[in-house]
């Protein structure tokens, strides 16, 4: 069986200690691929951590972003940044995460939703598509993407999602791919395995978000990679197809949003 973790944080200083260890329990249950998304202050080493890492990893591709909690931090330079980046490195898949964080609020919410927007056209001008981030932020979210990325030839990937129906059947119809994590295993996780349920087997893919949200039956341990076959035995259940189905579903799903023709 072959699967495809589609977001995970491994160039964190979480996995300094044991980094190839986790790559290689990833590869030994079937994970042929890991997207690693570079997040953090643009000012600082965030994105390189991620593009060095998808450069000396041949199972790792990168992509880097501005996250909405820290929006604040977004200017020119972080942009002409993230640019030089995806034009200068082909294991630069996608610009993300970006979008909208109402939750925490770590940046003020008219600069989290200019800053979207910006990244959303910076995506455009780039050629790539785009990952988004959006919590207790529907009508915006769907509200800004409408405006802002309508007719947009290379779509992204609504990552981690958690949000309505609408927003779902919303971003599809945008083109987008729906990504669930470890949270859809969890007891009071209803709702989102209910929009789960709806996404068909060609909009869907499947991550870990690792660190963060580690499924079940691994609550408790940090998250990695190697987990992700538990999003995709739910989802499995949920669809009632062989986990080898979610596995070659999710996989094609992940190259053709990304344009990759081998894994």
């Amino acid at each position: 069986m072959m699967f495809v973790d589609s977001h995970a944080h491994i160039d964190g200083p979480e996995y300094d200690s044991d980094r190839v260890e986790v790559i290689a329990r990833a590869r030994d249950v079937g994970v042929k691929m890991i997207l690693t998304v570079g997040t953090g202050d643009p000012h600082s080493d965030a994105f390189e951590r991620a593009v060095n890492l998808a450069e000396t990893n041949p199972e790792v591709y990168a992509a880097v972003g501005v996250h909405p909690h820290d929006a604040k931090l977004y200017d020119d330079a972080a942009e002409a940044k993230i640019k030089e980046i995806i034009q200068r490195s082909s294991r630069v898949l996608a610009w993300g995460e970006i979008g909208l964080d109402f939750h925490y609020d770590n940046s003020p919410r008219d600069v989290q939703r200019e800053v979207f927007r910006r990244q959303l056209q910076g995506g455009r001008d780039c050629g790539v598509p785009v990952i988004i981030h959006t919590r207790e932020a529907d009508d915006d979210t769907l509200e800004i993407l409408l405006s802002e990325y309508q007719g947009s030839e290379r779509g992204g990937v609504m990552h981690c999602f958690g949000g309505s129906p609408e927003l779902a059947q919303g971003a599809i119809d945008l083109g987008f791919l729906i990504s669930f994590s470890g949270n859809i295993t969890f007891k009071k996780a209803q709702n989102i395995r209910d929009v789960a349920k709806q996404v068909p087997l060609d909009r869907l893919l499947i991550e870990t978000d690792c660190p963060y949200l580690t499924p079940i039956p691994y609550r408790g341990h940090r998250n990695e990679p190697a987990h992700v076959i538990e999003v995709a035995r739910c989802l499995a259940d949920l669809h009632g197809v062989s986990l080898e189905d979610i596995g070659r579903a999710t996989t094609d799903n992940f190259k053709g949003i990304f344009r990759l023709e081998t894994i």
